[in-house]
């Protein structure tokens, strides 16, 4: 097919086949096509007013609203990259991203303010600082920065996995392809609403932008996710796409059965990671389709398949313009229903993410043999369908959210009376990972797990706090003296576990609040 893969030629090829036709809506801001590719350009002259340039970097720190999507293509139309950062970041990890990816101007909600005070360093913060509520008025249009589809449109920061976060550069061209691909699968057009809870500072929200902008259609976007109000925002868009999360369906099933499951008219939802014995049950119950498949910030929808071909339990095939392998750990194929690391790669031009922000040696090993290695542990049926097994990297997720655990270790062993940490990955009630800690304290030590909880609320995003403490006196260890995680991961919780959630419910916040 022809497209174009750049977002300042895209908004102008789809503003001239669309016009007045509506793209996005949030509350009672509503633009059309043709006013997004005048926003982008308007966007975009502001930011050159204060002296952004091509490649420079803009964060963005803020929730859902329309500012951050003006930003966002203000900053793509300028040739400038976005960093949209998740609002929950705190401490050490923001202060990360901020030195790595070296902002030239932060945009941040008045009350996030708060987060840049936990960070400890004020020299690593960009040296403009806009605030959401007060934005200098956009300027005159300027015509777009010369891009190519390589150009990086936008940096997404993602958990590490035995280190810091690590900023995936994602071209102009992925985030299209990502539109493309989607849209085909759940069956998008021009004649479809797609309304989203999630947060535009993930990918699945980013992508629900491209779909609608590639495929003619419209896109609503929602402030948060509401257990309670997800059926009555289904209903207010009149859409007919919507977006769910792992965690989320367990949670919509477990609230008392209403008449508003069924008042929308969502034909199907973009569902990854919904446990399969779930998925029928939810469809029954609520009349919405659900597609499951594989996709990652760093690569592209590369395994799923369209809504009558679903099979509850299994991702799905590869995607047509996609390559995927299940390997052993020297990147030899191995034999179906034999568990391996998947392994991806794209037939089209920068269809990936080309590697990480100033982070050379880290892209080097996850593309290396030019394939990108996941660290997900999977299964390939004989007839090419995956199955998702486990994560092979140390990295959690929680309520759609990535953790990293090796952060969660480094704020926990800051408290003077702690002397090691491990962390790692339990199962949840809801279907995906929960956070616990074994810690060793140091002898003569009354440190209670409320102690620990307290040292690290304020410095780890509110989902990465552990929910499980346990207090050993040693940790299994390899010959090497590495900690064997996967053997506290197998004992899990005990009798001698503290339970956050038990000890205080109102501490533990279940909604996932991303992609």
């Amino acid at each position: 097919m022809h497209t174009e893969f750049t977002l300042p030629d895209l908004l102008r090829a789809q503003a001239a086949r669309f016009g007045d036709k509506p793209l996005f809506r949030f509350g009672d801001t509503v633009w059309s096509f043709a006013d997004a590719e005048a926003i982008a350009a308007g966007s975009a002259a502001r930011l050159a007013a204060a002296g952004v340039e091509k490649g420079d970097r803009v964060a963005i720190l803020c929730p859902n609203r329309p500012e951050l999507l003006e930003l966002y293509l203000g900053c793509l139309w300028r040739g400038a990259i976005a960093v949209p950062i998740n609002v929950a970041s705190r401490g050490p990890q923001l202060r990360h991203i901020f030195a790595n990816c070296g902002a030239k101007l932060l945009m941040v909600e008045p009350e996030l303010r708060e987060a840049l005070d936990s960070i400890g360093d004020p020299a690593v913060l960009p040296p403009l600082i806009w605030s959401t509520d007060a934005l200098p008025p956009r300027q005159a249009a300027i015509e777009p920065a010369t891009l190519r589809p390589g150009d990086t449109a936008v940096i997404l920061y993602t958990s590490g996995t035995t280190g810091p976060s690590k900023g995936v550069c994602c071209p102009h061209a992925q985030m299209v392809w990502w539109g493309i691909h989607t849209g085909r699968l759940l069956g998008v057009t021009e004649h479809d609403v797609l309304c989203t809870t999630l947060p535009l500072f993930h990918t699945n929200a980013l992508n629900t932008f491209y779909q609608a902008l590639v495929h003619g259609a419209t896109m609503v976007l929602e402030r948060r996710f509401s257990a309670s109000g997800f059926w009555p925002a289904m209903i207010a868009a009149k859409a007919t796409i919507g977006y769910v999360l792992g965690a989320m369906v367990p949670i919509l099933l477990s609230r008392p059965p209403s008449p508003a499951e069924r008042e929308h008219t969502v034909r199907v939802a973009l569902a990854p990671g919904v446990p399969g014995h779930l998925q029928k049950p939810f469809t029954e119950r609520t009349g919405m389709g659900l597609i499951d498949g594989y996709g990652s910030t760093e690569t592209n929808f590369t395994i799923g398949t369209t809504l009558d071909r679903q099979r509850p339990g299994l991702m799905g095939p590869v995607v047509e313009g996609f390559q995927a392998r299940v390997v052993d750990e020297d990147d030899n194929e191995v034999p179906p229903g034999t568990p391996g690391e998947l392994i991806m790669r794209a037939d089209a031009p920068f269809a990936f993410a080309t590697g990480y922000w100033a982070m050379p040696e880290k892209t080097v090993e996850a593309w290396r043999n030019l394939w990108f290695h996941s660290g997900d542990r999977v299964v390939m049926t004989e007839d090419g369908w995956f199955r998702f097994m486990d994560r092979m990297k140390d990295a959690i997720r929680r309520r759609g959210e990535n953790i990293s655990a090796f952060e969660v270790e480094q704020v926990l062993l800051t408290h003077k009376d702690i002397d090691a940490a491990a962390v790692f990955a339990v199962r949840s009630e809801l279907a995906e990972d929960e956070v616990m800690a074994a810690l060793i304290v140091r002898p003569g030590s009354a440190l209670t797990p409320e102690a620990v909880i307290a040292h690290c609320a304020p410095q780890l995003a509110y989902f990465a706090v552990p929910r499980f403490i346990d207090f050993v006196t040693a940790m299994p260890l390899t010959e090497s003296g590495k900690v064997r995680k996967f053997v506290l991961s197998e004992r899990g919780v005990t009798q001698s576990t503290w339970d956050r959630q038990i000890a205080d419910p109102t501490q533990v916040r279940q909604k996932p609040s991303g992609g």
